[in-house]
């Protein structure tokens, strides 16, 4: 299938906004198959920085299903354990997609001594 930018548009509008996987995306009748959409991103730049945004979006999509998620367990709708998998897997999955927004914040505090001695080359003892 040769490029479809009506379809290229899908996939990255479901992608953004449903948080669903390519592979649940093409399953749909008439969606290319997962190597022509790798093959799109490989050889047509717009797509790839379409594509890109769209998995950045997914990881504002994954945030706010977690509230959604904690409610159904207020809700009983499901288990604690259940909503934990849940939430985990979208806050894995949001902090891989936008580290800078999401991710766990890594500090490292260093604590130390140092010391500099200077040499003076000009003066040299033979």
């Amino acid at each position: 299938m040769a490029f479809d930018q009506a379809k290229a548009d899908e996939i990255c509008s479901q992608i953004a906004e449903r948080a669903v996987s390519l592979d649940a995306i093409l399953s749909a009748p008439g969606m290319p198959k997962k190597t022509q959409v790798y093959g799109w991103l490989r050889d047509n730049p717009s797509f790839a920085e379409n594509y890109t945004r769209a998995r950045e979006s997914q990881a504002d999509t994954d945030a706010d299903e977690i509230a959604n998620i904690r409610q159904r367990v207020v809700d009983g709708d499901l288990t604690p354990e259940q909503g934990r998998v849940a939430i985990d897997s979208l806050k894995w999955s949001a902090g891989k997609r936008s580290p800078k927004k999401y991710g766990d914040k890594v500090q490292h505090d260093v604590d130390g001594k140092l010391e500099i001695t200077l040499v003076d080359a000009t003066k040299r003892e033979d």
